[in-house]
């Protein structure tokens, strides 16, 4: 399996699932998501399925088969999300837990899959009488994976004596800015809402060089982190409309024609006139099984076919009642911070020339690492001071 074609199909389904998200919300609602992190749930959930369930979710994530999408995950852990920061780089983890209720057994395979490509802790517990004590485990577990970012990825109550096994992911970020801003030229301006007032932000400024490109109707800066001793480049990307009412436009071709970012990236620094960038910290929550319903992914939640991951005859009525995923994410002088975690819940079932860039009205960003062109978090900003 090629790396990059695979990372080129999952970024369009990312940016497929992301706008679908992204143009909804109210006015001042900001987003955040790591579709990565939910594409790895996904993946587990369709090695342990067969039949059109499995044909479902392969539709779905543009893949030939489950083998690619494992060897997929495998090589995504071990070439994009190893930890830099020993030498310099950015800190990096992901992570992939399962927990599996005490009287099933992972099939042979299935666990091979676990254990190998997707490096996933397995953990017996007792979902039949201690289903709280679970939730507030797998909890801990994505807390302490993102540094203490993402809490109770799993709402109270979204575990019950019917859940048999839980697939969660956490994926943690944090880089230092290539060159960071000095604190003390951040200055309060006007930042204007979608609603067409406007509030006071902090914004960050600087008279260095930067990555932009201007592109018809919108330009797009690039934001490098300091890189370690390997090969890789992560990058934040913003994207802002020439319009201040011009982020849905412009979410819709980002999301819609498969290879927008790679066509539109600024390759070289340019002088800068006038240039200002919010600061600005977001946290958000959502349950994805409606939206992949929307896509035509439904069976998973129907049932039937989940039959690939434990033994026993319970395998065959198992199905999703959940996806549950969260992310956090602030950009400041320093660099950047973020975070995401997803979880799936299987239950039983009942049975050139000086450019401007004042980034002073909603926007999309995305984080990107560059070499392979893996994107971990996209979102947009449309008040700076909320959430």
């Amino acid at each position: 399996m090629d790396l990059r074609e695979a990372i080129s199909n999952q970024t369009d389904v990312s940016l497929s699932l992301a706008k679908h998200l992204l143009l909804k919300g109210g006015e001042n609602d900001n987003l955040v998501l790591s579709p990565l992190s939910i594409h790895v749930v996904l993946s587990l959930i369709a090695a342990g399925s067969k039949g059109s369930t499995r044909d479902q979710l392969l539709s779905f994530l543009k893949s030939n088969s489950t083998d690619h999408l494992n060897s997929f995950a495998s090589q995504l852990i071990t070439v994009v999300f190893a930890d830099g920061s020993i030498s310099g780089g950015p800190r990096l983890c992901f992570a992939n837990g399962l927990w599996l209720d005490q009287s099933l057994s992972l099939k042979p395979p299935f666990k091979e899959i676990v254990d190998s490509n997707y490096k996933a802790a397995l953990s017996q517990v007792d979902f039949q009488t201690k289903a709280v004590q679970v939730t507030q485990e797998i909890n801990s577990w994505v807390e302490k994976e993102t540094s203490g970012l993402i809490k109770d990825v799993l709402p109270m109550g979204s575990l019950d004596n019917s859940a048999r096994l839980v697939f969660a992911n956490a994926l943690y970020f944090k880089g230092a800015w290539d060159e960071k801003f000095d604190a003390s030229t951040t200055k309060e301006y006007d930042f204007h809402l979608g609603s067409g007032s406007s509030v006071k932000a902090p914004f960050m400024t600087s008279k260095k060089k930067q990555f932009i490109r201007a592109c018809d109707g919108f330009k797009v800066l690039g934001l490098p982190y300091k890189q370690g001793e390997d090969k890789r480049r992560f990058t934040m990307y913003f994207l802002l409309p020439d319009a201040n009412d011009g982020l849905p436009a412009l979410v819709e071709m980002v999301g819609s024609q498969s290879g927008f970012l790679d066509r539109h990236i600024p390759q070289t620094r340019v002088e800068v006139g006038d240039f200002r960038i919010p600061k600005f910290k977001i946290s958000y929550g959502v349950e994805i099984s409606n939206v992949l319903k929307e896509f035509g992914v439904t069976l998973p939640f129907s049932g039937g076919e989940l039959t690939e991951m434990v033994d026993s005859s319970a395998g065959q009525n198992l199905h999703v009642s959940n996806i549950f995923h969260k992310a956090f994410i602030e950009v400041n002088e320093e660099g950047t911070e973020a975070a995401a975690a997803s979880a799936g819940v299987i239950k039983m079932r009942a049975l050139l020339s000086k450019i401007d860039f004042v980034a002073d009205h909603p926007f999309l960003f995305i984080v990107r690492e560059d070499m392979t062109g893996t994107l971990l978090f996209v979102g947009k900003v449309l008040h700076p001071l909320a959430g």
